[in-house]
Parts: structure tokens; sequence; C-alpha cells
């Protein structure tokens, strides 16, 4: 009996520690009691009804991804490729997870396959290579409603690669490679085209510095003639003005001194005589012989009075 009683105390004890459930974050619990839904329990401690109460399943409530084998697929155009996807998803009701369809990742798989089937088929290649956002967001509109009774949140569909036949690769590839030749050369005629243009205002700016230079220069040797001309003139006009100062004192002097009659007919013979020395003049002797013999005669007595002296 002791025994048993051992026993029955540790099966108690299993029981209890069995019935006390933690659930952690990001993780809810499906909660079944006598096979059917109880309850869901969300993060945090739990106790279930031994024997009774079962944990029916354990859900992640974390963002999943699903990253499918490349689908083969027909474009508008009859050509046919291989696109590989991703879908991104999330478990928002724990309950239609795990009651509302028997295999949610296989489901997801086929119905996203069906679904790129549809739109692919109504694009072209050209449109399918170039139009990756818009099946994107058509696909996880598509997604998400037919997901939404299971208690799946489709997040986000991507694209990961587009592979198409060899034969539309390899005129693709050429395709890239003409457009980038043609790139190239346009570039480069558009360089040499600067270049050029550059190369001109270079040469202009040039001119333009070499004729200002020319300029300014002519105008700076213009205003040292002009300069120049100014001074002579000014020296000329300053030369004169004293000649004709010292004559006009000269006749003052004389006019204060009142030269006698000798002293203006030796003046008057200076004069003469300067205006014959060493010149072929033609001098024009007075017909007044008396006057001129009156002259030398005052000279003479002038010249006495100067040895009396």
């Amino acid at each position: 009996m002791e025994y048993v009683g051992i026993g029955i105390i540790a099966i108690v004890v299993i029981l209890i520690i069995t019935s006390i459930k933690v659930v952690p974050q990001a993780h809810a619990y499906v909660i079944e009691r006598l096979g059917a839904f109880q309850t869901s329990w969300s993060v945090g401690l739990h106790i279930k009804i031994p024997l009774i109460d079962k944990v029916a399943r354990r859900v992640s409530l974390k963002e999943q991804v699903l990253d499918f084998p490349p689908q083969p697929v027909i474009t508008k155009d009859n050509v046919t490729m291989r696109i590989d996807t991703v879908v991104y998803y999330q478990i928002t009701d724990p309950k239609a997870y795990a009651y509302g369809i028997v295999n949610p990742l296989s489901a997801i798989e086929n119905l996203t396959a069906t679904t790129l089937r549809n739109i692919i088929g109504d694009l072209e290649l050209d449109e399918t290579l170039t139009s990756r956002e818009l099946i994107n967001t058509k696909m996880r509109s598509i997604l998400d409603e037919a997901t939404d009774p299971w208690g799946i949140k489709v997040n986000r569909v991507e694209l990961k690669n587009i592979i198409p036949p060899a034969e539309i690769q390899d005129a693709m590839e050429r395709q890239m490679k003409a457009e980038r030749g043609r790139r190239e050369a346009i570039l480069r005629a558009e360089g040499e085209k600067k270049s050029a243009i550059l190369v001109a205002e270079g040469k202009k700016e040039s001119a333009i510095l070499e004729a200002e230079a020319q300029k300014a220069a002519a105008i700076l040797r213009a205003e040292a003639k002009k300069e120049a001309a100014i001074r002579e003139a000014e020296g000329e006009a300053e030369a004169i003005l004293k000649v004709q100062t010292a004559t006009a004192e000269g006749i003052k002097k004389i006019n204060e001194s009142k030269p006698s009659s000798q002293v203006i007919s030796i003046k008057s013979l200076e004069a003469f005589a300067k205006a014959a020395d060493g010149k072929a003049t033609k001098i024009i002797i007075p017909s007044e012989i008396q006057g001129l013999a009156g002259l030398a005669k005052s000279v003479v007595e002038i010249a006495k009075d100067d040895k009396v002296d």
C-alpha cells in the first residue's frame, strides 16, 4: 500500500507539472478539450486540465518566408520562362490556421503558382521584365485575400528571379551590348563637342584679352603723347612768357632811365651789325647820308668819353 501511495503521489505531481504551460513570445497554442477547440493561449503562464485539455497546435506568429522553386510560366507572346517567387506571410488567427486548411504552406505554394501564371499570361515578355513592381502588388493582393480565411496574412510577394529562355537571353545580351555601344558613341561625341566648345571659348577669351591689352596700350601711348605735348606746350608758353616779361622789364627800365640819343644810336648800330654779321644779306643804306654820318660821329664821341673815363 505504501508503494501504491507513493506511485499515486508521483502521478499527481507529474500531471500537475505537465499541466503547467508557458507560451513564449510571438507564439500561440491552440487548446482542445475532449477533441473540440477550446481556446487559444497567448504569451504567458497557463494551466490545462490534465487528461482533458491538450495542446493541439503550437503556432508561430512571426513573419515567415516561403521561397518557392522557379515556376514555368508562358507570356502573352508565347515565351516560356521560369520565375522564382518569394512570399512573406504571417499567421494572424491561430484557430483559422489550425482548422481552416489541411496543409497551409502547400496551399500557398499552389495558389502562388496559379496566380503568377494568370498574371504573366496577360503580359508580354518586355512587360514582364519591366513590371516587377506591378506583378508583386497584384500577387500580394490576390494571395492576401485568398489566405485570409486560413488565418494567414500575406505581407509581401517578390519575384526573386526571372529566367527567360537561352535564345532570349542571347538576344537580350546582344541588344544590351548594342545599347551600350550606342551610349558610348553618344558620350564620346558629346565629350568631343564640349572639348571643341571649350577650345573655341578659350581662343575667344584669349583674342578678347589680347585686343583689350592692345587697346589699353594704345590708350596709354596716346595719353603719354598727349601729356608730353601738353608739357612741351606749357614749356614753350612759359619760355615765351619769360621772354616777354624780360622784354617788358627791359623796356620799363629803358623808359625809367631815359637813354640819350647817343645810346639809342649805338644800339641801332649794334643791331645793324648783328643783322649783317656773317650772312649774305642785302643791306639797304638810307638815303639820308648825313643822318648816317651824324650817327658815326656820335659813336666816336661816345668812345672818346669812355676812354677819358
